[in-house]
């Protein structure tokens, strides 16, 4: 399984990331402990929203998705 997953920044709630991993519990905990050079700044982070894939393509496709403006867009009102 894939999963894409939003998180929210604990002290910056205007600060979201996005990403795709195969193990979500561990790469939230990189993510918290700061192993992660592009969201070390704003830890700590919470899970916002995942949703698991079983096709590889699809979640990366979604993912990429989630980046662009629309996505943003839709991830706002409706993630």
């Amino acid at each position: 399984m894939k999963y894409v997953y939003i998180l929210i920044s604990v002290n910056f709630p205007d600060r979201h990331y996005v990403g795709m991993t195969g193990d979500l519990k561990a790469r939230i905990t990189k993510h918290n402990a700061g192993e992660v050079s592009y969201t070390s700044k704003y830890r700590p982070w919470t899970l916002k929203t995942y949703l698991a894939f079983s096709d590889e393509q699809q979640a990366i496709d979604f993912e990429r998705y989630l980046k662009s403006a629309s996505g943003r867009a839709f991830a706002k009102k409706r993630l």
